[in-house]
């Protein structure tokens, strides 16, 4: 049995504590907040998720707090139009072996913190922020924020996108700011007229915006998420936002999509950042996960997919013994980088290629769009989607510009 640091305690952290813990060693969670807790909205959850959640022991739990939507629906947000539309029901689920869903962050997180708390290795340490590392002959301290240290035989980096294990591993400095800001809010469904109580996902594409929405909370509430390409330069987080200041950062929205946006209510900001995806993820018995290894755009709602991914590879190859985890980390780092990286480029590529044009490549992009069988549409994704990272069924990532996935 070895003592394993666990550096943040969100979705990613906990998901690969408890697969570590599994292996029969001891888990020590490092969590900087006072209290463990997830911020933030509504995520999308793709089969790959349901696959990694279910070897994870929490898959039921989390169903029980889903919403399974029939459909994603791509639709022109300046005419109207319903462009393209992937059925996620009979079908997508029989290929894919399990469903899409849309869950509220805390219905992923409570789950998984209920089993962390059950499980006999873990320890779980609130207000215990990491600012860095030092190795060691026989291991790794954790160094931390109020002068402590704590000593372990290996640390997993699962901090964050400002992750402070990455700063010291990587050293690339801060994070990419996308220049696009979005706008989140959550409000009950019985303010929805019922006509638009869609169970679907929708996104409204308009020239450099677009604006998604879905059923949370076992469809008692409304997710609303519009994003402006509006060129921000500084990184903010959460900040509360006027109504009016939303709307008007809309104003090409047709009327069924600028309907639902004046229903938004306590509105908050975000400026979108990622980071380059990265060759090096380990050094020596350290080794980063989860957004602090690969953090990426929402635009292909993979992040906390990607997550449990990583904690369900990490917790296979970590082994039973202590020692040797250089080796397990670097065969883990392998496995997992190109995959990853291909996510983060696909990511980026969904905002500046797919749902912000204006025009012409608007128009164009309709065209390819709206041709595309469900068929179509299953194969495009089924390299993300089709992921058993529990039974090892892995599709490798498209050919296409992978010379390209890793920038360092």
């Amino acid at each position: 049995m070895a003592k394993i640091l666990m550096a943040g305690g969100g979705i990613g952290g906990l998901a690969t504590a408890i697969a570590v813990a599994r292996q029969g060693h001891r888990v020590v969670v490092l969590e900087s907040r006072d209290t463990f807790t997830e911020l933030g909205a509504g995520i999308q959850l793709g089969p790959n998720a349901f696959h990694a959640l279910d070897h994870l022991g929490v898959g039921a739990e989390v169903r029980a707090r889903a919403v399974y939507i029939d459909g994603l629906r791509f639709m022109d947000g300046t005419t109207g139009e319903l462009v393209a539309r992937m059925p996620l029901t009979g079908a997508y689920r029989a290929r894919f072996g399990n469903p899409y869903a849309v869950v509220h962050r805390i219905d992923v997180y409570a789950p998984l913190l209920a089993a962390a708390r059950l499980a006999p290795g873990i320890e779980l340490r609130t207000g215990t922020a990491v600012r860095g590392y030092q190795r060691t002959p026989d291991g790794v301290t954790a160094l931390l924020a109020d002068g402590g240290q704590v000593h372990g035989d290996a640390l997993i980096g699962a901090d964050g996108i400002n992750s402070a294990v990455r700063a010291q591993l990587v050293g690339d400095g801060a994070p990419q700011v996308s220049g696009h800001t979005i706008y989140r809010s959550v409000i009950p469904m019985a303010k929805v007229p019922a006509e638009l109580r869609w169970n679907t996902v929708t996104l409204w594409a308009g020239p450099k915006w677009h604006f998604v929405h879905y059923p949370i909370g076992g469809g008692e509430y409304l997710n609303l998420a519009a994003t402006r390409d509006d060129g921000a330069r500084r990184a903010v987080t959460a900040v509360p936002t006027g109504r009016d200041v939303v709307l008007n950062e809309f104003p090409e929205l047709g009327e069924t999509p600028r309907q639902l946006l004046e229903l938004g209510e306590d509105w908050r900001s975000w400026v979108l950042c990622d980071r380059d995806p990265v060759e090096r993820w380990t050094d020596g018995r350290v080794v980063l996960v989860g957004d602090a290894a690969h953090p990426m755009l929402q635009y292909a709602a993979q992040g906390a997919c990607q997550a449990l991914e990583d904690a369900v590879v990490l917790g296979r190859l970590i082994g039973t013994e202590a020692g040797e985890f250089e080796q397990r980390f670097e065969t883990f780092a392998g496995e997992r980088r190109e995959r990853t990286a291909a996510t983060q480029l696909l990511a980026r590529e969904l905002g500046r290629r797919l749902y912000h044009p204006a025009g012409e490549r608007a128009g164009e992009r309709n065209a390819m769009l709206a041709v595309l069988s469900p068929e179509e549409l299953y194969r495009k994704v089924e390299w993300l989607h089709g992921a058993r990272v529990g039974e090892d069924r892995v599709t490798d990532p498209p050919l296409i510009g992978r010379q390209e996935l890793v920038a360092h």
